[in-house]
């Protein structure tokens, strides 16, 4: 039994996250184990989650995973825990583009049988707020709108208003929250500022943020929409892998400039006989100790380029590791760092190019080829994967691409090296894994 709620939202800017990860504070101090998953490929929440859960962050994503692994990652996220608290993604309904709403909230919450709490900024109306909720009631079968949080009240007039009209649609207010200036996390050009970077604000934050949501929600009326939920019955998710031989070690970009890679990345690898090490590349002047492997995900690269420059021995001496053949996988953020420069600053130099923010974003979901043979694809291979970014890398002409969709081809790929603007979820695509496992045992 896994009781699980998800937390949603008519729309984004409603203060879902705020409240999801308050949520997952204020039960946690209540003494509970909360299990923290985020429903898309979105990568800052999920850093607040774990700050509030004390646990792996997790998610859930039908296109990047396929629908049949959600209820099994979800078994396997949520072990050990008390309830799962499932945050949304954008509004309720809204999934990928040009489809009836396929890896929306909504979309997951059917998959997993979980009774979904709508979060309603109710700071522009009072009684339409009923109309709202009853509308995303009815909107699509199958969905369970199990209680509303109201946001943003004005007043306890405003709040009385709203709840008479509640009466009527026959679903319950689980709580009330009026703006707290105290509650706020700053945002920059893709979104919050990830809690790793600002880690001691953060953890100030989240003791308010627990009492702010304790002080107007009805946990315990929370916790018995999540224990409402029915068993599920497909087997929790395990990672595979072949151990060929002695544990081998992967470095891993993690500190302020790369706060991003999936939890499930490194379970892989580690079934495979690979154990990932943390390194920053702020700060860190050296590889770990018997290192035979690089994996750089996700992050912010170009907002620490200064500092990441700065730091010439680890610069040289990952370069002079790469051209010695050390396996290398590098997404989106991993991509920028091992261009010769990005924003006009050196940086590791192991590819032929150069990176530079600009004023337009890539955002979207991708389905992607792998063109030929390289470190982690076999040729024809198709992948899942997320792209979300600002910047611009150039490379010289007959650079080998690492990936292909649209009919134009992107990144760059050897048999020792993969780095890409997507980000795959591996746990969808376990054989990458497996591949840059078997590449990493082989160089060590």
């Amino acid at each position: 039994m896994v009781a699980r709620v998800v937390i949603a939202a008519p729309a984004s800017g409603h203060g879902k996250t705020t409240i999801a990860t308050g949520l997952m504070a204020a039960l946690r101090a209540r003494g509970l184990t909360v299990s923290g998953h985020k429903v898309g490929p979105d990568f800052i929440d999920p850093g607040y989650h774990a700050l509030a859960t004390g646990r792996p962050p997790r998610n859930l994503d039908p296109f990047l995973q396929g629908e049949s692994l959600l209820a099994p990652l979800l078994r396997h996220g949520a072990a050990g825990a008390d309830l799962a608290v499932i945050e949304g993604v954008m509004g309720l309904f809204d999934g990928q583009l040009g489809t009836e709403g396929y890896a929306s909230t909504a979309h997951v919450a059917r998959l997993l049988s979980a009774p979904v709490v709508l979060v309603v900024d109710a700071s522009a109306a009072s009684r339409s707020v009923a109309a709202t909720v009853l509308g995303f009631a009815r909107y699509e079968p199958g969905v369970e709108i199990a209680g509303v949080i109201l946001n943003k009240l004005g007043s306890p007039r405003h709040e009385e208003e709203i709840r008479a009209a509640m009466e009527r649609t026959g679903i319950p207010v689980l709580g009330a929250l009026t703006r707290s200036d105290d509650i706020h996390a700053p945002s920059r050009h893709l979104g919050l500022i990830p809690a790793a970077e600002r880690d001691a604000e953060s953890r100030e934050l989240l003791p308010k943020l627990a009492g702010w949501v304790s002080g107007g929600v009805d946990l315990d009326a929370v916790v018995r929409v999540a224990r409402s939920a029915p068993p599920l019955t497909a087997p929790a998710w395990e990672p595979e892998g072949a151990s060929p031989g002695p544990r081998r070690v992967v470095a891993a970009a993690a500190g302020p400039a790369f706060t991003f890679r999936y939890t499930e990345t490194a379970e892989l690898l580690a079934a495979s006989g690979v154990d990932v090490v943390d390194l920053d590349p702020l700060h860190d002047k050296a590889l770990p100790e018997g290192c035979a492997g690089l994996y750089f995900g996700g992050g912010f690269p170009e907002v620490h380029v200064e500092d990441l420059s700065a730091n010439v021995p680890l610069r040289e001496e990952l370069a002079a590791a790469i051209r010695r053949g050390m396996p290398v996988v590098a997404e989106c953020a991993g991509l920028l760092y091992l261009c010769r420069e990005l924003d006009g600053l050196p940086m590791v130099g192991a590819l032929d190019a150069t990176a530079a923010m600009t004023r337009r974003g890539a955002l979207g979901y991708r389905t992607a080829t792998a063109p030929g043979a390289n470190l982690v694809a076999v040729a024809g291979q198709q992948v899942t994967g997320h792209e979300f970014h600002r910047t611009q890398v150039t490379p010289r002409a007959g650079s080998p691409a690492a990936w292909t969709w649209d009919g134009a081809g992107e990144g760059f790929a050897s048999p020792t090296l993969h780095a890409s603007y997507l980000h795959v979820h591996w746990a969808g695509h376990p054989a990458l894994a497996r591949r840059f496992a078997a590449a990493v045992h082989a160089h060590g």
